[in-house]
């Protein structure tokens, strides 16, 4: 059993959390899902849901895998040094992180991606990367894997990206097996990008 710590922050973007939750979640034997934040209140979403929260970063930062979600508030939590300790210690610990649109700038930001490729949200890119210059940024890309460190593109690309990580720690099928039970169009190639174009990134 593996333990998820599933960070959330106050404007958390919804479907960068549940997207990879709902994939890596269906998992039950093998992944146990602990929802983290600063503080132990209730977290609200972009979108106004409460979420409520399981452990604070004071309580623990060994996890097996990380996830960090994105949100136009991502970034004011990136002036959080204790946070930012929290992400550096967790990501040192775990077997894989992962993170989508700029909650992969948050990471950066942490300092944990310096010398990484990574990849983040297309219509934000050139507003945001400049914020961790140590990593390398892939302009077109669904998602990026370097080492243990999974990032992706804009909120629905943290789906494809978590399967990816279901695959590379359970094996393809189980990871097709999860796509088909939640009727999903898993995009397997991780250079499919036509948003990274709309934005004018190439």
């Amino acid at each position: 059993m593996r333990t998820l710590a599933a960070f959330v922050f106050p404007g958390f973007e919804t479907l960068d959390y549940f997207g990879p939750i709902e994939m890596l979640g269906g998992l039950t034997e093998q992944i146990e899902i602990i929802t983290v934040a600063k503080g132990c209140d209730p977290v609200p979403s972009v979108h106004g849901q409460q979420i409520v929260i399981d452990k604070a970063i004071s309580e623990k930062s060994d996890y097996d895998l990380l996830l960090i979600p994105g949100g136009d508030t991502a970034l004011n939590e990136g002036e959080d040094d204790e946070l930012l300790h929290w992400i550096r210690e967790t990501s040192a610990n775990a077997e894989r992180v992962m993170a989508v649109c700029t909650g992969t700038v948050l990471l950066g930001m942490a300092g944990v991606l310096d010398g990484r490729k990574a990849t983040t949200n297309k219509l934000d890119f050139t507003k945001t990367v400049h914020l961790a210059p140590h990593a390398t940024w892939v302009k077109q890309a669904r998602w990026v894997e370097d080492g243990k460190f999974f990032t992706s593109s804009g909120v629905s690309a943290g789906m494809d990206m978590a399967l990816a990580v279901v695959a590379d720690l359970f094996g393809m099928n189980v990871a097709e097996d999860m796509a088909r039970s939640c009727e999903y169009a898993w995009h397997q190639d991780a250079t499919w990008d036509p948003f990274a174009k709309s934005a004018g990134l190439i």
